[in-house]
């Protein structure tokens, strides 16, 4: 059956970071969510891939996802080639998303920025349909929105937040190994302050369009409309 979105992100916490929210949202609403991790983390400064993939699993069930896809295609070697398009475009087809999501093409972080263009070769990649037929049929997803991890611009679309903001929050929480500080952990940006960051950022956005928090998301070129309201 068709998802409604299909969220993509380099490491397991990074889709949280920017969008956890707003899949939140709309899995109240009853729409369907898929989140796929490119690779295993394995190279985090804390915790393991055992640690952090028990933890993406309770961020799957907070978030109220359908699956969690973790893929491995190596932490720090996301690099832009045929076979990690292939698999994504695989995960693409089988899924058939309305909505796909992939990190801001700008990020402190180069995994980040590379599987946001991972994402956009494959969403591409996805409609040929002569392309990679043993993956599936071809697909084209409605929309591509971009959320922010580290760095963020303006954004061209803000969802109100507010009323699952403290759920997002506990999402968050799910990644205990990343986001506290504990003796023999390294001193890292997510573990200092990182949750302040974030609500500041997301205050600001929600100010934006007269809410309280809002998530914030690129898109690259127009958004179509039959009609403004």
């Amino acid at each position: 059956m068709p998802i409604d979105i299909l969220a993509f992100g380099a490491h397991a916490d990074d889709i949280e970071i920017g969008a956890a929210g707003t899949l939140l949202k709309h899995a109240n609403a009853g729409q369907s969510i898929v989140l796929c991790d490119l690779t295993k983390a394995e190279l985090s400064s804390n915790g393991d891939v055992f640690t952090r993939l028990q933890e993406a699993e309770t961020a799957k069930r907070r978030i109220k996802a359908k699956e969690r896809i973790q893929l491995d295609l190596g932490d720090r070697n996301l690099l832009l080639s045929d076979a990690p398009i292939r698999a994504l475009v695989e995960v693409i087809r089988k899924h058939q998303p309305r909505i796909i999501l992939a990190p801001y093409w700008e990020d402190r972080h180069p995994d980040h920025e590379h599987c946001s263009r991972l994402v956009r070769e494959a969403v591409f990649s996805a409609g040929i349909r002569n392309y990679a037929p043993e993956a599936g049929e071809g697909h084209k997803a409605l929309s591509v929105y971009y959320y922010f991890i580290n760095n963020f611009v303006e954004p061209d679309v803000c969802v109100d937040v507010t009323a699952v903001y403290d759920g997002k929050m506990d999402i968050l929480q799910s990644y205990e190994s990343q986001f506290q500080p504990a003796d023999g952990r390294v001193v890292t940006p997510l573990n200092t302050g990182y949750f302040e960051q974030i609500r500041s950022r997301e205050y600001g956005f929600g100010r934006n369009i007269g809410t309280v928090f809002a998530e914030g998301f690129k898109v690259r070129g127009p958004i179509a409309k039959d009609y403004l309201g």
